[in-house]
């Protein structure tokens, strides 16, 4: 900056001194024709003033090209180290785990054209892609107006600023003005955890642990698989993990909002990965309770969103807490159960209400995925009662995500948990709890028409006019 201001005055001054110096002489030209009039020496005076003011502009495009010339070294310089800025900028950003603006022809030619579908929701879709470096991708296309702009604020805001071993990775994004905006994620190659846990199917699948690595020897005959316990419980840890995080160890606490088995993924060592910041928000550390619209999944919303009293952390923790009575059971916590004919005569299971009658009874292991062995009873009871003090009905009676990965690795001891109300399995007409265990495996009609829910594709909205004086 300063060497372009020097040059810049160098050019100035050369040329005031040749403009003065032309004026001179050509003033010193017309006293001597005045003086002299057209004798000889005038015209030898003027020969000599012609050739000094020609000297004056060869002078001055000799200044004018030497600055020219440094001007051009200047600015490609100047480029150069851009450049490099730019490069360094670039790779200080990957190591940072800053997300990278991608353009829309990369990720158009990334994922053949938006062809390799892998997952759909409610204003969004994912497909798998192929970056030009090699990178296996996962480009989430979120499409809508206002919701998709929602959406698109809260995941890079929420997921931008946080990294985790246990968080799915932001690698970059796209905007289109007007158009729908994209989401750049690692591809997690084993997909969701509901993908493992539900049965869709036959299968027979073994694992083997042997020489400290996790290897999946799976033969599957048409239908999904079926996660070994041992990587059950390794998944359990890994969400709390992630959620703890979120809760206590960024600056700004990030509320999920949407845990459920859907956002949770597994990689190819079957690590559990929670993803899908589509529904978060962020909250301030020195909130206690923040109040937003309803959002979430039916079947994992914590009753705050019932009684409209503002909600914090501890809605996830609830949440946290159903994802794990399903793993134990490999069921969805609501589910049809009976009655194929109206409203009315339909009998619904409430997995929750199940457990809490088999642990009085003394007959835990009955809840267990019928599916799963080598199943120590003692990891049973220490995961069942994590859940239940987590869907605790009074939020101040949840353990913070803190405490509950220091349950779950042994550190800590889990005392029995109390009864709680479960104000869902009242609003349900319920077949006994002790005559329905995890084994109906018919298939997972999970809904709760007692409950009021009005679905929009993948999330839900309760209806709380007859819970509320609203």
């Amino acid at each position: 900056m300063e060497e372009a201001l020097m040059m810049m005055m160098a050019s100035r001054k050369a040329k005031i001194v040749a403009a003065s110096s032309v004026a001179g002489l050509l003033i010193l030209l017309v006293i001597l024709w005045v003086c002299l009039g057209h004798s000889t020496a005038f015209f030898l005076t003027a020969g000599f003033d012609g050739a000094a003011i020609l000297a004056i502009f060869v002078w001055i495009s000799i200044v004018h090209t030497s600055l020219d010339r440094r001007r051009m070294l200047m600015e490609r310089r100047s480029a150069l180290e851009g450049e490099e800025l730019r490069i360094e900028y670039s790779f200080l950003r990957k190591v940072a785990g800053l997300p990278t603006k991608f353009r829309y022809e990369v990720l158009a030619a990334a994922t053949d054209d938006f062809q390799a579908l892998i997952g759909r929701g409610s204003s969004a879709s994912v497909f798998k892609g192929i970056l030009d470096d090699g990178t296996p991708v996962a480009v989430k296309r979120i499409e809508g107006a206002e919701h998709g702009e929602r959406e698109f604020r809260s995941e890079v805001s929420a997921i931008a600023s946080v990294q985790h071993v246990n968080l799915v990775r932001l690698l970059g994004y796209c905007l289109i003005p007007g158009g729908p905006r994209f989401l750049v994620y690692d591809f997690i190659a084993n997909g969701s955890l509901d993908r493992w846990i539900f049965p869709q199917g036959k299968e027979v699948v073994e694992y083997d642990g042997g020489g400290g690595q996790q290897q999946m020897m799976m033969m599957m005959r048409r239908g999904n698989r079926c996660l070994p316990w041992r990587l059950r419980y390794s998944a359990a840890i890994d969400v709390a993990k992630a959620l703890a995080y979120l809760q206590h160890d960024c600056r700004a606490r990030v509320l999920h909002l949407d845990v459920k088995p859907e956002n949770i993924l597994l990689d190819e060592s079957f690590r559990a990965i929670v993803s899908d910041f589509g529904l978060s928000k962020l909250m301030g550390r020195d909130e206690s309770r923040v109040v937003t619209t309803v959002r979430g999944t039916r079947g994992y919303l914590a009753p705050e969103w019932l009684i409209d009293c503002g909600i914090s952390e501890k809605c996830d923790i609830y949440s946290y807490g159903m994802v794990l009575l399903e793993m134990v059971g490999g069921r969805r916590n609501v589910q049809l159960v009976g009655g194929g004919g109206g409203a009315s005569a339909r009998k619904w299971s409430y997995f929750p209400k199940v457990v809490s009658e088999k642990m009085k009874e003394g007959r835990l292991m009955e809840v267990v995925d019928e599916r799963l062995v080598g199943v120590e009873e003692r990891e049973v009871r220490r995961l069942v009662y994590v859940a239940l003090w987590c869907i605790q009905e009074k939020a101040e009676a949840r353990p913070s995500m803190a405490r509950v990965v220091d349950m779950l690795e042994g550190r800590m001891d889990v005392d029995p948990p109390p009864e709680t109300e479960m104000i869902i399995h009242d609003l349900l007409p319920c077949s006994s709890p002790t005559n329905n265990n995890n084994n109906n495996h018919d298939g997972p009609r999970n809904a709760a028409d007692g409950v009021r829910i009005r679905e929009t594709s993948m999330s839900y909205e309760i209806e709380m006019s007859f819970l509320s004086g609203r």
